[in-house]
């Protein structure tokens, strides 16, 4: 996390956002009501701005120990977080940080199972250095996630229990078709499957931004982090001005205050997408929705989840705005082998959230065997 922050990203289009929203409840207001609804927008925008402030201003760092590596891999590394018990591989999204899994000690998922009776281990994808910034999704499945899956293999034994977290899980439904004998047992949490269904304005924003990628002369060699939080940004465009206003009302030496700018540095702590594998997901998996339709290939074959007969459990976050519940349900109805479990909160508070430890960590040990 650098010492400066810089975000909400990106600041300009959140900014404009939430200034063209306060506007246009301004315009809406009947002729009476003007002056009011103009005092409103100020003073919303105003704590809008002391929030942001009072971000940058946090003393909150994130320290948490880094755990042993198990296997590097060009800008990779899978983490290893000790345990005699099962293990387990925890497959994040390539758009985020992996340490959402570990933001904390307090607030660790993998940490938690460690101490449960399971060796959990973290594929942490780095920011793409030359050699990843050539990789398309099947690049980083046999180049990274293969040789991470089949050295965690070598070092305890196997079989090998396998979680995707958000796009992470559909990477691993692709290791999963080739290295089934190997795995024990599936979990998802979060993972998308029916693109076209609840996101209409997800699938809009994909189709813009895949068409800019593919528009720019010889190439985009990379997705800025950027341009991908610009994507989120219209997908929820009311939540970051909500958020930071919320958070200007909290005593800032407290621990929502702490749990937050915790949360917020993560999210601007983002990594560029290599340019191929940008397109690979915005055009072939928002635009044309090719794992619901069953065109979705990796290595020329096709990914299809009824054919992976392992155990799965598909965990689906029915306040989640990023994956609704109608687009990670279908990834269920397709497994040949399911257990779901639906939990009341959102996309990232199921990972991080003052209720993960019951909703998810708790059936998470309980699913891969652990001490409970």
């Amino acid at each position: 996390m650098p010492a400066l922050r810089i975000g909400p990203r990106p600041l300009p289009l959140h900014l404009g956002m939430a200034a063209t929203a306060l506007l246009g409840g301004v315009a809406a207001a009947p002729t009476d009501g003007f002056a009011g609804a103009a005092d409103e927008a100020e003073r919303a925008f105003d704590e809008f701005l002391a929030g942001i402030h009072a971000y940058w201003a946090h003393p909150y760092r994130r320290a948490v120990a880094e755990p042993a590596v198990l296997w590097r891999g060009g800008s990779a590394r899978l983490f290893d977080y000790g345990g005699a018990g099962r293990p387990v591989l925890f497959v994040p999204s390539l758009v985020n940080r992996a340490y959402i899994l570990d933001l904390a000690p307090e607030r660790s998922l993998v940490r938690h199972l460690a101490a449960r009776g399971l060796r959990p281990l973290l594929l942490d994808w780095g920011a793409p250095g030359d050699a990843e910034l050539g990789f398309d999704l099947d690049g980083y499945v046999a180049h990274r996630l293969t040789p991470a899956f089949d050295a965690a293999v070598a070092a305890t034994g196997g079989p090998v229990g396998l979680c995707g977290y958000c796009m992470g899980g559909l990477l691993a439904l692709a290791l999963a078709r080739d290295r089934t004998e190997a795995i024990s047992s599936l979990a998802f949490m979060a993972v998308p499957w029916d693109f076209h269904t609840d996101s209409a304005l997800a699938v809009r924003a994909a189709a813009l931004l895949g068409a800019a990628l593919d528009d720019t002369p010889g190439g985009l060699g990379e997705a800025p982090v950027d341009l991908l939080q610009a994507f989120f940004a219209f997908v929820q465009p009311e939540q970051v001005a909500a958020k930071f206003r919320a958070f200007a009302a909290l005593p800032q030496d407290g621990d929502r205050a702490r749990d937050f700018v915790a949360l917020e540095d993560w999210l601007n702590d983002g990594v560029p997408l290599s340019g191929a594998l940008a397109r690979d997901c915005l055009t072939g998996w928002y635009g044309a929705n090719r794992p619901a339709r069953g065109e979705w290939h990796v290595a020329g074959r096709p990914v299809h989840p009824s054919a992976i007969d392992l155990p799965a459990l598909v965990m689906i976050p029915k306040r989640d705005r990023i994956v609704p519940r109608a687009s990670a349900l279908p990834l269920a109805t397709a497994l040949a082998n399911p257990t779901v479990h639906e939990l009341d909160a959102g996309h990232i508070g199921m990972a991080v959230g003052r209720r993960a430890r019951d909703e998810v960590w708790r059936p998470l040990v309980e699913w891969f065997g652990g001490a409970g």
